[in-house]
């Protein structure tokens, strides 16, 4: 049996995020042949500003923003962050390095002082209205463990992923088995420890990382049911424009 996970009541200020933007949407094109897909417009805003505007809202100070296919249109329109009060940082790759290739290329900007660092990330296609501010518990809950661990936001199975991705414990505690799988919200805390190895511009994927952190037993979860949707398809994003325009409060 795998040591309890330990537990600290003190939040740890969460204060950096990244927003993963440098995929090339293949399921997106046409529409992100001449756009990237964070930027793709649902209810009057970018998917990325939606996830900005909520990571300000949780006090975040600095969002690091990596990018790939067109990412000097995404530097463009987002700029430095001034006009929501946070600083906005950019890791610019040549060719896309997937998710833990990219945050180890991005990690002097995420843990400028390299002495271990509890930090967000999320997709930039995630639309969701998830409070980022709730994640500092759990950020403290990583600063006390002597290695690495993470945090995963998991959401109920969607249509497009109906088997799920890991099993969530009534204690908290993920595990790679289990009769009731969830399926990964995209939305993790990490600690930068976990990446200060790897070697920078080199591809590699997080799931690898995924799996061998709930072997350990070090990795958390919690279940969200709260509005999530991950935008794949053009369907999936006209069917999100609608609602969120059909949610606007009437003037």
């Amino acid at each position: 049996m795998s040591a309890p996970l330990p537990v600290n009541a003190s939040p740890e200020p969460l204060t950096c995020a990244m927003i993963f933007a440098a995929g090339r949407g293949e399921r997106m094109r046409p529409l992100t042949d001449s756009c990237p897909k964070p930027l793709l417009q649902v209810g009057g805003k970018a998917l990325i500003v939606w996830q900005i505007e909520r990571l300000a809202a949780a006090g975040f100070q600095t969002v690091v923003i990596n990018h790939a296919w067109l990412g000097a249109q995404i530097e463009a329109t987002v700029g430095d962050g001034a006009r929501w009060g946070i600083r906005v940082l950019y890791s610019a790759e040549t060719e896309a390095l997937e998710t833990a290739g990219g945050i180890a290329q991005a990690l002097p900007l995420i843990d400028p002082s390299a002495q271990g660092r509890r930090f967000v990330a999320v997709s930039g296609d995630v639309f969701t209205d998830f409070d980022y501010a709730s994640l500092s518990k759990q950020a403290a809950r990583l600063a006390g463990m002597r290695e690495p661990g993470m945090h995963l936001v998991m959401v109920p199975n969607p249509s497009f992923h109906p088997r799920g991705d890991f099993a969530l414990s009534d204690d908290g505690r993920l595990s790679l088995d289990g009769s009731q799988k969830l399926t990964f919200g995209n939305i993790g805390v990490y600690d930068s420890r976990m990446f200060v190895d790897l070697p920078k511009g080199v591809a590699k994927a997080l799931t690898p990382y995924y799996r061998e952190t709930i072997a350990a037993g070090r990795a958390s979860g919690e279940l969200y049911q709260g509005a999530w949707e991950n935008v794949g398809t053009p369907a999936q994003l006209h069917a999100l424009d609608a609602a969120l325009i059909a949610r606007r409060p009437a003037v």
